[in-house]
C-alpha cells in the first residue's frame, strides 16, 4: 500500500487511466487511496469527471464513507456508514470531508438527489457552509451542478435561496449561468431575488446575458 497509494494518485494525475485501472486490477489496495491532504482516489476521480473509474475503485474499495457513497448514489452503503456514525455522534452526518464539504454537498453536485435525500431525512443541514474558500451551501452545490430535483428538495427543507458564496454569488446566478430556466423559475418561485448582485457588480440577468442566454436575462428582468 505505502507504494501503490502515491503511484495510483500520479497515474491518475497525469491521465493514464488505463494506466490506473491496470493497477488497480492487480493489486485492489491500491483502491483504498489517499493525497497527502487525505483526500481518497476515488473522489479524486470523481473530481476530474471520471465517473466510470470512481465506480471501478470502488467495486475494489473494502468500504465506502458517507461522502464516497453520497457522491455515487450507494444508498446502501451511504445509509450503513451514517448509521454507524450517528450513534457514535449525532452530528456526524454533518462531518467535513477533507476537503471541506459535507456529504450533502457532494450528493447535490455529484447528481444524487436520492441520496440528498437520505442525508436530509437523517438531519443533515440544509444550510451547512463549506469549510473551505468556495463557501458553498448544499443549495450552491446543487443549482451549479443543475440538480433540479435537489435544488427542490433543499428549498422545500427550507434551504436559504438568497445565501451568498464566494464572490457573492448566489444560486440563481449559477442557475443564470447555466441558462437553467427549469431551474430560474424554481428559484424564483421560492423567493430567489434577482436583483442581487455579486461581488463584480453582476446581478443574475448579467451574467446570463454574458454567457449568450438572452431569454433568461429577460425572464430574470421582468
Amino acid at each position: 500500500m505505502m507504494e501503490t497509494a502515491p503511484r495510483a494518485l500520479e497515474l491518475l494525475q497525469s491521465g493514464d487511466l488505463d494506466g490506473l485501472r491496470r493497477l488497480l486490477q492487480q493489486d485492489s489496495s491500491a483502491s483504498e487511496s489517499h493525497d497527502p491532504n487525505g483526500v481518497s482516489l476515488l473522489m479524486h476521480a470523481l473530481y476530474r469527471g471520471q465517473r466510470d473509474l470512481a465506480e471501478m475503485i470502488a467495486s475494489k474499495k473494502k468500504d465506502l464513507d458517507q461522502f464516497e457513497a453520497a457522491s455515487l448514489g450507494r444508498l446502501d452503503n451511504l445509509k450503513k456508514s451514517i448509521g454507524e456514525e450517528i450513534r457514535r455522534d449525532a452530528t456526524a452526518v454533518d462531518a467535513r470531508s477533507k476537503d471541506g464539504f459535507t456529504a450533502l454537498h457532494f450528493a447535490c453536485y455529484f447528481g444524487q438527489p436520492a441520496a440528498a435525500g437520505v442525508l436530509i431525512e437523517n438531519g443533515a443541514a440544509v444550510d451547512a457552509v463549506a469549510a473551505n474558500p468556495t463557501q458553498v451551501m448544499p443549495l450552491h452545490s446543487a443549482a451549479s451542478a443543475r440538480n433540479l430535483e435537489a435544488v427542490r428538495l433543499l428549498l422545500e427543507h427550507s434551504a436559504p435561496v438568497n445565501a451568498r458564496q464566494q464572490s457573492g454569488w448566489v444560486a440563481i446566478h449559477a442557475a443564470a449561468q447555466n441558462g437553467d430556466r427549469p431551474m430560474v423559475e424554481l428559484l424564483l418561485k421560492h423567493g430567489a431575488d434577482p436583483k442581487l448582485a455579486n461581488a463584480d457588480g453582476k446581478t443574475p440577468a448579467a451574467v446570463a446575458r454574458d454567457k449568450g442566454h438572452e431569454e433568461i436575462a429577460t425572464l430574470l428582468e421582468a
